[in-house]
């Protein structure tokens, strides 16, 4: 049996180099952090606060960092809303998969100008510097809708899993497709898991990032909410295959501290992962505009 337990809490902080200079007042969400043999990177999701008509609802910046809490970013930013409908009116949720030849693919969601309708698309380059768009990678079918949140992972079969979040019935879900290769082509499967009635996550469910400790069944850290968008971080384990859940943590792993304030969202949101002398490194946003790392120790129990 494994569980987890939060060791520590920090600010993930950007370095905008001028007090009211770029992202300065903005809302940053979706902090995808990795790390290569060139150092540790981040994409993150920025939007004005407030969000006025026409403003998009994210665009993509990036950053490098020494140590993993202060990033400096650059001036321009790494993906734009537009110019083709699907992505015209932002840019969200960016997830990089190292590719072949070591190219980056970035998965990230479009968000439709008309109607508001979000598909998952990729971008690839040899570095976050020459990222172009390539296509639509996944759209939601009559019925559902916003398809978005991209998590990639490889099972023991050697085929590639892509989880993501999908609306439906008022309410966000998590769906997964199988592929041969990290970019597809994808193939829809059952969604991996479900709401639980009597519990923290009883309505809303998205994706979160996915380790694999050697000697551990795979985790994802996810993101679950009551019917009004109340979202915490759970966890939940899967066999090697992503076949079938092996545990379900029954409280939320992280729970969003005190707004500081009166009008902020009730949101702790996780986005990506490191591992660090066997322990998670794991990025989130809070309030839907800050950015933390929570340092997490899985524990194996008898």
């Amino acid at each position: 049996m494994q569980s987890y337990v939060v060791e520590a809490l920090d600010d993930v902080t950007l370095d905008i180099s001028e007090p009211d200079g770029l992202l300065a007042g903005y809302d940053l969400m979706s902090p995808y952090v990795w790390t290569d043999d060139k150092g540790c990177h981040l994409l993150v999701r920025v939007l004005p606060n407030p969000l006025k008509p026409g403003d998009p609802t994210g665009v993509i910046y990036q950053g490098t960092s020494k140590d993993h809490l202060r990033f400096v970013m650059d001036q321009k930013p790494a993906i734009e809303p537009g110019p083709e409908d699907d992505d015209a009116a932002g840019v969200e949720d960016p997830t990089v998969v190292i590719a072949e030849n070591h190219h980056l693919l970035v998965y990230y969601t479009g968000v439709h100008g008309d109607p508001m309708q979000g598909c998952l698309m990729v971008a690839r380059g040899e570095d976050l510097r020459s990222l172009k768009k390539e296509r639509v990678a996944l759209k939601a079918p009559p019925g559902e809708g916003n398809i978005k949140e991209a998590t990639v992972a490889q099972g023991s079969d050697g085929r590639w899993r892509l989880f993501y979040e999908y609306a439906k019935d008022h309410a966000s879900r998590i769906g997964l497709a199988v592929g041969p290769t990290p970019d597809g082509p994808w193939e829809i499967a059952d969604d991996p898991f479900i709401i639980r009635e009597d519990s923290w996550d009883n309505w809303h469910l998205s994706t979160g990032p996915i380790v694999a400790l050697p000697g551990r069944d795979p985790v994802m850290f996810y993101n679950g909410a009551t019917v009004d968008a109340r979202w915490r971080i759970g966890w939940i384990t899967f066999d090697a295959n992503f076949e079938k859940v092996t545990a379900r943590g029954l409280e939320p792993l992280i729970v969003p501290p005190p707004p500081e304030h009166r009008n902020a969202t009730d949101i702790a949101f996780a986005a990506s992962c490191l591992v660090e002398d066997e322990a998670v490194q794991l990025y989130f946003s809070a309030e839907d505009r800050l950015l933390r790392r929570a340092t997490v120790r899985l524990l194996a129990s008898a």
